[in-house]
């Protein structure tokens, strides 16, 4: 093919993803992912250019559904009813014949494609798998990072419905009688670890149904695996070391998140060293104001019942504030989160702070996720300090709709 028909055929592909996607919400980069593998071959046309000019409206419509008890091992795994769900695995991790400290990351992401649901083709795509994996190498000052798109079958791509094995190309996040298996491989990073709970679930908002904003339909199912056990390797630029830790792991879906005037939301998962566990979260208007906030609190006693954070009684404070030069965003790297205890939980009380403050460990640890979700983040290893500046715990901290707001259940790509 010439250059200039090669060119033509691009401007009209281009044009061809872009009113799809205007008709079915859907971005270029989604569209590619609906596809058969043979299709794929089209000279010099890249994802990225595809994104650059996709379009991108509502990823997760939906109605407010009634909350339904939470059962296990069944909602370990897949929700494909519902349009948005995600599995995300962040923690800390110590070389062992080393002092090197790194943090990690592995998300998947699930998104039910609506269009497509009343197809018969096997070809019809209706469900799409996204990942991205990240390493913090803390003493490099650097944050690694990948990303993945598939749709789900053809043996590239699965998230089983029966319990939390899910796979996308070579990464995958496997859950057995015993243990979690986490492995996943980008260009200058690979991690293969073991990860095993040392405590119960612990079921955000009202046992499992955590409220997201004002509407009844803001809305998720949302449960966490604090205290984890990590063991395993980890290699960097292709030197393996053997490492230990611990992590986080959340898993969430839903139907219709965001409220309408959200551009972002704020989010710590932290474990405590005593065992405790803290999750916090607001949401965000395009002014900084949150217009609405969550979380908990699991204190020593894991079996009791964990104290809820209610609208009102948690107030996020930055403190200071790191500029991406990818990006030019603005994150708060420091936050106080504040925390009005009103109605401790029996075995919960005498370890809840007034006030934490929560510092990132480096401060680049932005993620550019525009070549799959079409976001861009901050995502990274975080500590905790009580309020005489005593280091208690570590996790993880997100920050998203900075680098540009994400839409009403949906990004939209910048231009490339």
């Amino acid at each position: 093919m010439g250059k200039k028909s090669s060119s033509n055929f691009k401007l009209i592909f281009v044009t061809l993803c872009n009113t799809i996607g205007t008709l079915q919400g859907l971005h270029a980069g989604m569209i590619l992912a609906l596809l058969p593998s043979g299709l794929m071959q089209l000279p010099t046309l890249s994802r990225r250019q595809l994104l650059a000019a996709g379009l991108t409206t509502a990823w997760w419509p939906g109605q407010a559904r009634a909350a339904q008890r939470l059962r296990f091992p069944r909602d370990l795994g897949s929700h494909p009813e519902f349009s948005i769900e995600w599995w995300y695995l962040t923690g800390h991790l110590q070389a062992l014949a080393s002092e090197r400290q790194f943090g990690f990351q592995l998300t998947f992401f699930r998104s039910r494609v609506s269009a497509t649901q009343g197809m018969r083709s096997n070809f019809a795509a209706k469900q799409l798998l996204f990942a991205h994996a990240a390493v913090t190498d803390v003493a490099g000052k650097k944050l690694l990072h990948d990303q993945r798109i598939a749709r789900e079958g053809f043996g590239v791509a699965q998230a089983s419905q029966s319990d939390t094995v899910i796979s996308l190309r070579d990464w995958s996040l496997l859950r057995d009688a015993t243990q979690y298996r986490a492995a996943a491989q980008g260009s200058n990073f690979r991690f293969n670890l073991s990860i095993k709970e040392s405590q119960p679930l612990l079921l955000q908002g009202d046992h499992g149904w955590s409220r997201k904003g004002p509407d009844a339909k803001q809305v998720s199912y949302y449960y966490s695996l604090p205290q984890l056990k990590v063991t395993g390797t980890l290699a960097l630029q292709g030197q393996a070391m053997k490492v230990e830790g611990g992590a986080w792991l959340d898993h969430e879906w839903s139907q219709a998140l965001l409220p309408a005037q959200a551009v972002g939301w704020d989010w710590i998962g932290m474990n405590l060293f005593d065992g405790s566990a803290l999750t916090a979260f607001q949401m965000r208007d395009q002014a900084g104001n949150a217009l609405w906030h969550g979380g908990s609190f699991r204190g020593l006693d894991s079996a009791a019942s964990p104290q809820v954070f209610d609208q009102g009684e948690l107030r996020f404070e930055p403190v200071r504030i790191w500029i991406s030069p990818l990006t030019q965003a603005r994150y708060p790297v420091e936050w106080i989160v504040h925390i009005k205890r009103s109605n401790t939980s029996p075995g919960q009380s005498g370890t809840l702070a007034d006030f934490y403050r929560i510092k990132a460990v480096i401060d680049p640890q932005e993620l550019d996720s525009r070549a799959s979700t079409g976001a861009v983040y901050w995502e990274g290893l975080s500590e905790l300090f009580d309020p005489q500046g005593k280091l208690l715990g570590r996790g993880y901290l997100e920050m998203t709709g900075y680098a540009a707001a994400l839409r009403p259940m949906g990004w939209t790509p910048p231009p490339l």
